[in-house]
């Protein structure tokens, strides 16, 4: 199937196009057509299954522009995925000039939201917080609402805000549409669905190794005690240039963001115990490359999307088989290659195969370079790059001329190679 044979307007076709869609994904496959016969829907899926256009559609081609009153809501548990998923379905709207979508979240100044709301939107995507600090101040009308959509669902639960949830749903209206989407489908989120929705369609796509097509994965069995000396041997034997690395707690984020900048790396942290001013700050030095590792919680992370992330490093072993999938999923976007390495001790063995057997996806298992191993290749990157100079022709007359005046019988040219390899590796 492409997009052209779903039953969707001329318009978004033109939009799914210039985004560079031609196929659904399957969650979009199996959701969408369902979602635009008016069903309720529980989809669970992972991220980077494409869910965000799964639900985007369907509500955008129930729009009514002329009414600028909200027709639609959609909860995220974080700033982050409210940025990310509005950002996602102004692209898909983007061929409807009048059609107005607002992210409100905390964090920021609430009059200017409540500026905008009042102008009139079309479409809210806010964090449950801030969604309810709007409604008891009268800036945001449910009334008008036709579809409410429940974004990580498991995260909005893990974080807390369950009565935040139901609180927004008992006061949209009972014949609005709700649609449901989740990595993992717990006992609570069931209890949310079936109270609060009508006969939902369920519709799983399952986490393979299709989902994780161009991430090679490693794994590295290691002691706890000596755990951040071997990270730092792989950052440094595979050249990082842009890394993510995942702690379970914010401790351990503490810990190996301020033991990395001792080491002189250009590292910064995020978790959730930070303002969301600082956080903001953090993310916009990690997308602009003015550091190159970023250490940081799974909650942190959520909604965080950078391009040219070539390295996940899951220095904890995650929680659960989804926590791993979201992790990865941060690197190789855009079809772009990328690299998976987990850190496992004694204790996280068992957790650890868990999550293998539940993923049902390659993880090589490889041992920890020595350190000699990492001079080696350290050497190797210096006089690669001095070979690229040499094979482009960027090598001047000057230098080739002080190599020849400065060798001898005593020193030659290999030797006084060598010397320079040892000066620039200890300066």
């Amino acid at each position: 199937m492409n997009f052209n044979e779903l039953n969707i307007s001329d318009k978004i076709k033109k939009s799914m196009n210039e985004m560079g869609f031609s196929k659904p994904t399957p969650i979009q496959e199996k959701s969408i057509p369902v979602t635009l016969n008016g069903c309720d829907v529980i989809g669970q899926a992972q991220t980077g299954s494409g869910k965000t256009v799964a639900f985007a559609i369907p509500i955008i081609e129930k729009i009514f522009i002329e009414d600028k009153s909200p027709q639609a809501i959609v909860l995220c548990p974080t700033r982050e995925l409210c940025i990310q998923v509005a950002n996602e379905i102004s692209k898909v709207a983007s061929n409807f000039k009048k059609l107005k979508i607002l992210s409100v979240y905390g964090g920021q100044p609430i009059g200017k939201q409540s500026r905008v709301l009042k102008k009139g939107v079309h479409i809210v995507v806010g964090t449950p917080g801030r969604v309810i600090d709007h409604i008891n101040r009268g800036n945001l009308d449910l009334n008008g609402i036709e579809s409410v959509v429940l974004d990580e669902a498991d995260e909005m639960l893990n974080m807390g805000f369950i009565d935040d949830m139901e609180f927004i749903l008992k006061n949209t209206p009972k014949n609005r549409q709700t649609l449901l989407f989740s990595a993992t489908i717990p006992g609570e989120i069931k209890k949310i669905a079936k109270k609060y929705q009508n006969n939902p369609k369920f519709i799983k796509v399952k986490a393979n190794k299709k989902n994780t097509p161009k991430i090679t994965q490693y794994s590295f069995k290691c002691n706890a005690k000596y755990k951040f000396d071997d990270m730092t041997k792989l950052l440094d034997v595979y050249d990082v240039e842009l890394a993510l690395i995942f702690c379970n707690t914010k401790k351990s984020v503490d810990y190996v963001a301020k033991h990395l900048m001792k080491r002189g790396y250009s590292v910064d942290s995020l978790h959730g115990d930070m303002t969301q001013k600082m956080r903001d700050k953090v993310m916009n030095k990690f997308r602009n490359g003015n550091i190159n590792i970023l250490v940081a919680t799974d909650v942190a992370a959520r909604g965080l999307d950078v391009d040219n992330l070539d390295v996940i490093i899951n220095y904890d072993v995650p929680q659960n088989p989804e926590n791993y999938i979201h992790r990865i999923g941060r690197t190789a976007r855009a079809g772009k290659l990328g690299y998976a390495f987990t850190l496992v001790c004694r204790d996280e063995t068992r957790r650890f195969a868990a999550i293998r057997k539940a993923n049902n996806t390659k993880i090589t298992e490889k041992e920890i370079p020595s350190y000699k191993d990492v001079e080696k290749i350290k050497n190797k990157l210096i006089l690669n790059k001095a070979i690229n100079i040499i094979e482009r022709g960027q090598l001047d007359d000057c230098y080739i001329d002080s190599i020849k005046d400065n060798t001898s019988k005593k020193i030659d040219a290999q030797l006084l190679a060598a010397g320079l390899l040892k000066m620039v590796r200890e300066d």
